[in-house]
């Protein structure tokens, strides 16, 4: 998955992980033994990407590009077999860390 060009597009894939949070727990709604994989770190995940996003809309994201992580990479990393959205959680600080692609 490509970094994103312009915070319009971070935007939009910090959104989609959001999305990506929701959908997962309306799996979960019905399948209690799975619960179980993904109750240590989608409650704290879920709140800190829509924090991520509401920094973001509102003007107060900081950071690109100067190499430091996001502050959901701790719980990805030791969670991440788990996420079956990592991919996007990757490219997201990626991008945070790297910079917009060019």
């Amino acid at each position: 998955m490509k970094k994103a060009k312009n915070l319009n597009e971070l935007i939009d894939l910090v959104h989609e992980a959001v999305y990506e949070v929701d959908e997962l727990r309306a799996c979960l709604e019905h399948d209690d033994d799975e619960a179980a994989t993904y109750t240590p770190f989608l409650d704290d995940l879920d709140k800190m990407l829509r924090d991520l996003h509401e920094s973001m809309a509102s003007g107060k994201y900081e950071g690109m590009g100067k190499g430091e992580d996001l502050t959901f990479m701790p719980l990805f990393k030791k969670h991440e077999r788990s996420i079956p959205f990592r991919e996007l959680l990757r490219t997201i600080n990626a991008t945070h860390r790297e910079g917009y692609e060019s």
